[in-house]
């Protein structure tokens, strides 16, 4: 019983020298948040997907589908500094690819095309749909080919 009045009394003197403290220094402290909490708006498939990464417009496109379809995205792609293609979005972290459990395909593409800051929108066949802040662009992907369906707005211009 000893034991714990003091622990208890020790504790009472600590958090009462950090309030002193605290009152001394008048510098506004800005809360930091744990890293958490910033993904709330997108779930990761796995830990090693990179997501830290991510611009506020990103995760906002990300909050947004959610808001629309009523469930998390969850991303199964993030950032790959070592991505195949030179001017993959992934590569500099402004591209995510998703999928968004018991939510069919359309309509995560009808969410991310209303989302405010979408650039280019992607779709596998595999389900995951590809969202990221780069041009407008659109496109579908199949098969083994490495051939990339633009869509018209982009077709007039070169083809990367």
């Amino acid at each position: 019983m000893r034991n714990l009045l003091l622990l208890a009394l020790a504790s009472l003197l600590a958090i009462s020298n950090f309030a002193i403290a605290e009152a001394r220094d008048n510098r506004p402290r800005k809360a930091k948040l744990p890293a958490h909490s910033r993904t709330m708006a997108y779930a990761v498939q796995t830990v090693s997907v990179r997501t830290g990464c991510f611009s506020a417009r990103l995760e906002g496109i990300l909050a947004h589908i959610a808001a629309k379809t009523g469930h998390r995205p969850l991303v199964t792609s993030g950032h790959r500094p070592r991505a195949h293609r030179r001017g993959s979005m992934h590569r500099s972290c402004r591209a995510a690819d998703i999928r968004v459990p018991g939510v069919s395909e359309s309509r995560i593409l009808a969410a991310a095309r209303t989302a405010p800051g979408i650039g280019g929108i992607g779709r596998y066949c595999n389900g995951i749909v590809h969202v990221d802040t780069g041009p407008r662009r659109q496109w579908a992907h199949c098969g083994r080919s490495k051939r990339h369906f633009l869509s018209a707005k982009r077709r007039s211009g070169k083809r990367s």
